[in-house]
């Protein structure tokens, strides 16, 4: 799972549960709406990021961690403490 961003979207789907694009890519400001969209749709071809579609007015989509990507959690919650205790 290599690539520049999937690691940053993940943590910001860890962070902040489901989100809209928009709120995303405002989290992430370095990222172009282009490379956000790549990221997002290979990181749910890989099964780790769920699409969820809402039909209403105005329509709307939200990314939140599938079943595979909350396995993730522990991974990212043990770099956080490492990062506590060695990037002092």
């Amino acid at each position: 799972m290599s690539g520049k961003w999937n690691a940053r979207v993940l943590y910001e789907l860890v962070t902040q549960g489901s989100v809209r694009f928009g709120a995303l890519r405002k989290s992430i400001p370095d990222i172009s709406n282009t490379m956000l969209t790549a990221t997002l749709r290979f990181l749910e071809e890989q099964g780790l990021v769920h699409r969820e579609q809402f039909n209403e007015i105005p329509p709307h989509v939200e990314y939140s961690l599938s079943e595979s990507g909350k396995a993730l959690i522990p991974v990212f919650d043990a770099i956080g403490r490492w990062g506590e205790t060695y990037l002092k």
